[in-house]
């Protein structure tokens, strides 16, 4: 089959490789009808975690091609949606949808590791397939469908861990995918004001027509430019969607006292600077999680299929998998206003 494999810093390649095989007597074989490229892929693009030889892709939706004899509740010929993050599928967190608790493996994203292919490929092999799959429902476009695959749960829990209240200001800094998922999650909970802080000047005008103000972060503005639209009061809560050192400062600054600062942007350093001080005189709440995907859908689901959710066109790109790597450069240099794009293994 082919499939996409990093090969050094900033280089994909599409190649042949061999056909996966079933991994456990729980899995499946799932031909990919769709995927996506995610911010959190760009990680392994830029080498800061060890990537020659990974496959990438955790944004997939597919048809199933085979089970193994322990699965129940797939079956050939189901098509699916699958979680972005899986873990050992025996545990009872595993089993309540919480993989991020897995005390076996631990949350494992697909595509990051040679032990774990990802799906931007032809083919894709998911363990513990009746746990960390969703039969897709009538009326589920397959964009929402890869959309519930990683950064709508993950959106949707940045809203979450922010506990907003109606008549809340909030603050989404990054309007990139997962950004304008928590912005259109941000806005079930009744807020009186949200402002979009992006530098990108389409971003912020994409979030202005969802109902956001928007705030230009050029010359490192963000947290300045909130506290001057907020008349110096800040925000009540601040959603970070990027994972950048500079932006979770931003964030924590421009909160109120007592306000509540939810993190879901991907930051994997081990000495970040923590302005305790900040936090501490300002009795400020701080979140951060890898979103437990399964879990949310049972919310979600019901919000996608009633139109609660105003998510936009979030892919405004459809390419081929034999394109990953002009996908991959466009969407590291977000050139000609790449937001997310769609990738279609069958080209």
């Amino acid at each position: 089959m082919r499939a996409v494999v990093l090969t050094a810093d900033k280089t994909v390649e599409v190649v042949t490789v061999d056909d996966p095989v079933l991994s456990g007597p729980d899995g499946a074989i799932i031909k990919v009808e769709a995927t996506a490229i995610c911010g959190s892929d760009l990680h392994l693009y830029h080498g800061m975690l060890p990537s020659a030889g990974v496959q990438p892709g955790h944004e997939v939706v597919g048809t199933i091609l085979e089970v193994g004899p322990d699965v129940r509740e797939r079956a050939v010929g189901d098509r699916v949606l699958v979680s972005g993050v899986v873990a050992c599928g025996h545990c009872g967190a595993c089993r309540r949808g919480d993989p991020i608790s897995c005390l076996v493996t631990g949350p494992i994203a697909l595509g990051t590791t040679p032990a774990l292919h990802g799906g931007q490929a032809e083919l894709l092999a998911v363990p513990a397939v009746d746990l960390f799959t969703l039969v897709i429902p009538e009326g589920v476009s397959t964009e929402n469908a890869v959309l519930l695959t990683d950064i709508l749960p993950t959106g949707f829990l940045g809203a979450q861990m922010g506990n907003i209240q109606p008549g809340d200001s909030v603050a989404v800094f990054g309007m990139g995918p997962v950004g304008v998922m928590a912005l259109a999650s941000a806005k079930l909970y009744g807020p009186s004001q949200i402002f979009a802080v992006d530098v990108v000047p389409e971003r912020l005008a994409r979030a202005e027509a969802m109902g956001a103000i928007p705030i230009n972060a050029t010359d490192d503005l963000g947290a300045l430019g909130v506290i001057e639209a907020t008349k110096g009061r800040g925000v009540n809560v601040a959603i970070e969607a990027v994972g950048n050192q500079r932006t979770i400062q931003d964030a924590l600054s421009c909160v109120a006292a007592r306000g509540r600062v939810s993190m879901v942007g991907v930051n994997l350093e081990m000495d970040f600077p923590f302005p305790m001080a900040l936090a501490f005189l300002k009795a400020l709440s701080f979140r951060a999680a890898f979103a437990a995907i399964p879990s949310t859908w049972s919310n979600l689901l019901p919000l996608i299929a009633e139109g609660s959710l105003d998510l936009g066109d979030v892919f405004t790109h459809r390419m081929g998998l034999s394109e990953a790597s002009k996908a991959y450069e466009m969407f590291d240099n977000k050139s000609d206003g790449m937001l997310k794009v769609l990738l279609d293994p069958s080209r």
